[in-house]
């Protein structure tokens, strides 16, 4: 097959390597990717959202699979794009992937399926969510009802916090449009996980339960990021917890979604918070995290081409999936500054001594060429990933080979997976 990759972050690097590892895959493409992704396959200067475009490009270049990586390539449409020339494609469409980008929707549709979730009330007045903040009282969890790149939900532990929340995402509205309305939402008390779902509208195949680090600092300190690391598989989703969470969440979710015409095809995300009532949805998401996949498929011992096409087609295998007996590490390295203020063009050094590391992977987040040097590009640079007998040892060896990795103020978190630790001890 040629197959089409949309996105240019880590979790698209990690999604081309995936694919790159199948016989399947002829060509590799990639719209617009990184030079990460351009030691495996060709880049192509398409933006993700542009739906058009990316579906001329399939139909021209041959391509046979479309793998879409980023929530805004799927709210613009282009799996819709893709499937309308009868291309295949990895992703629920617009209308699907809506469980997403619209919180109000995906709070709504949990509600009215019995889906264990925090209570909620909607808002497109900032006067009158501040009443219900007030009368509520606090903690409590402002969220912008579209997408805000994984920094529209914001925990406020005073009624301070809470107004200045409100002012920022109504009023000032820092997410652009995606503030509009907003979702005022009572706080989980508990500890939160990732697990998806590989689904093709009908049958449920869950992956490797994994962790995210979203807050910038150790300690689950600072705002909110990108995501500052993963590991997988996270011990506090145990099996019985996850049959749980596939029983009263995900397979609802999916039934849901198809009884409302909007069958959903692609990979499910749930943020689960385990509280002392059990499993409860902090958000769904339409596509796989960024960085959990980094940890995610390196586990996976299935070949990822062939299910995303059997997915695509509606027929996705019925068995379970196969995982290495293994544990992964994936730490971000970062701009210093980001969430917030950053330079740019920083020449990153070190890469290359990770080939002589086993199970050790550098997927790149934003990183770009300019005068034959690699340099940085984003907030979020690099994901290093290790693989290791076990959750200890793929701690040590990803920050053994973060040390490899250098340029001027960089950061990184320095305590990712050590909340597994404490759980298994």
């Amino acid at each position: 097959m040629n197959v089409l990759v949309v996105g240019k972050g880590g979790r698209e690097h990690t999604l081309a390597w995936a694919l790159r590892q199948s016989a399947l895959v002829k060509d590799l493409y990639a719209a617009p990717g990184n030079p990460g992704i351009a030691a495996l396959g060709k880049c192509v200067d398409i933006a993700p959202e542009d739906a058009p475009g990316i579906a001329g490009f399939a139909r021209e270049n041959g391509i046979d699979l479309v793998v879409v990586g980023p929530d805004g390539a799927l709210e613009a449409g282009v799996v819709d794009a893709v499937e309308s020339l009868g291309i295949r494609a990895f992703g629920p469409t617009r209308a699907a992937a809506e469980i997403e980008w619209s919180k109000v929707f995906s709070k709504q549709m949990m509600q009215e399926e019995g889906i264990p979730t925090a209570a909620f009330a909607v808002f497109s007045d900032v006067d009158a969510a501040r009443a219900y903040v007030i009368e509520q009282g606090v903690p409590i969890v402002i969220k912008a009802d579209g997408l805000a790149a994984g920094k529209g939900a914001l925990v406020c532990r005073t009624a301070e916090e809470a107004m200045k929340a409100l002012d920022v995402v109504m009023t000032d509205r820092m997410f652009g449009d995606a503030g509009r309305n907003v979702v005022v939402e009572a706080f989980m008390e508990g500890e939160e996980a990732s697990v998806f779902a590989l689904t093709d509208g009908e049958r449920v195949l869950p992956l490797v339960p994994s962790q995210d680090h979203k807050p910038i600092h150790d300690g689950d300190s600072g705002p909110n990021t990108g995501g500052m690391g993963a590991y997988a598989p996270a011990p506090v989703i145990d099996e019985g917890a996850m049959r749980d969470i596939l029983e009263r969440i995900i397979e609802p979710a999916v039934r849901g979604m198809k009884t409302r015409g909007r069958p959903f095809r692609g990979v499910l995300y749930c943020g689960i918070m385990m509280t002392d009532q059990g499993p409860m949805v902090v958000e769904f998401n339409s596509r796989f995290g960024d960085p959990e996949t980094q940890v995610i498929l390196p586990l996976l011992e299935d070949d990822f081409a062939e299910l995303a096409v059997g997915i695509s087609e509606g027929r996705m295998p019925d068995r379970p999936l196969t995982w290495k007996r293994k544990a992964a590490t994936c730490v971000v390295v970062a701009s210093g500054g980001y969430p917030g203020e950053y330079e740019k063009g920083m020449e990153i050094c070190g890469l290359e001594r990770l080939d002589a590391m086993d199970d050790v992977f550098a997927f790149h987040a934003d990183t770009a060429r300019r005068d034959g040097k690699l340099v940085t590009n984003g907030g979020r640079i690099v994901g290093v990933t290790a693989l290791a007998d076990d959750l200890a040892s793929s701690i040590d060896r990803a920050y053994e080979a973060v040390d490899r990795v250098r340029f001027e103020n960089r950061y990184f978190r320095r305590d990712i997976g050590q909340k597994g630790l404490r759980r298994m001890a």
